[in-house]
């Protein structure tokens, strides 16, 4: 009988390294954005992750795919430092998850917006938790109202509608979502599953406010890192300069799909490998 720690044959070959894009005028991190060696999650005798081993170069867009239960909401969990693995080793940007708070965020299924306010209450209390480090030169519930709304407008909502979240579409609120995690303008973004019931505009709004993020540098002068996961490859294209598939717990694949140009201005090209 075969064992879950004895590696399949078609399993990834160990410390493999994704390559940063190939054109990038912003300072790119010496670290790789996530570096895991030997990663395993276990739930009792459930193995939810398998030997996992993987580095993300800064700068990498990677879509990650696998069928429900892969292990896919577990994996970004483990890089945003809420779970811990059972076994090996996760750095982002050569510390331990729990050290990088401040540079990682991540965006659950859950919305984590409260109902009963509407999205400019919700991002203007989110921005007042990041405002200490920013120094605004206006007033700090100015600058509050001002970023929660220019956050609004980025993904496509108006930050004028005083609907209460708790009234939102899905897709609405999956945008005011992302949003909300785009407010600490973090240099690893971790998005699970972004596109689940959105219909095709929601979606599309979506992508282009995604594109935008990879497209900047950080405060930090690096290229932001995105790592997502989806059922929906097809939709996810546009963002996938690297493809990663689980299966069982595992990393089977990695396939280089696109390389992501990023070009002085904010403007970008896509060059697909054929």
């Amino acid at each position: 009988m075969t064992s879950w720690n004895d590696p399949p044959a078609a399993a990834a070959e160990p410390d493999q390294k994704l390559p940063a894009p190939a054109e990038a005028p912003v300072a790119a991190s010496a670290l790789p954005a996530v570096e895991l060696k030997r990663v395993s999650r276990l739930y009792g005798s459930f193995a939810a992750l398998r030997e996992i081993s993987l580095q993300l170069a800064a700068g990498s867009s990677v879509v990650m795919l696998g069928e429900n239960g892969a292990g896919k909401s577990t994996l970004l969990k483990v890089i945003a430092g809420l779970q811990s693995p059972s076994y090996g080793e996760t750095k982002v940007f050569g510390e331990e998850p729990r050290h990088q708070r401040g540079v990682v965020a991540y965006m659950s299924h859950a919305t984590m917006l409260y109902d009963e306010l509407t999205g400019m209450e919700n991002l203007s209390y989110f921005a007042g938790l990041y405002e200490d480090g920013r120094k605004p030169l206006v007033s700090k519930r100015s600058w509050r109202s001002e970023t929660a709304a220019q956050a609004l407008t980025e993904v496509g909502l108006d930050p004028g509608n005083t609907r209460r979240v708790g009234e939102y579409s899905q897709g609405m609120r999956q945008r005011a979502s992302l949003a909300r995690v785009l407010l600490s303008e973090p240099d690893l973004l971790l998005l699970d599953e972004p596109f689940s019931n959105l219909d095709a505009g929601s979606a599309q709004s979506m992508i282009s406010r995604l594109l935008g993020y990879v497209a900047e540098p950080s405060p930090n002068g690096l290229t932001r890192t995105l790592l997502l996961t989806t059922h929906q490859a097809e939709l996810a294209g546009p963002l996938a300069q690297t493809t990663l598939t689980l299966s069982k717990g595992r990393l089977v694949s990695i396939v280089e799909t696109s390389r992501m140009v990023r070009k002085a201005g904010g403007v970008e090209e896509m060059r697909t490998d054929r």
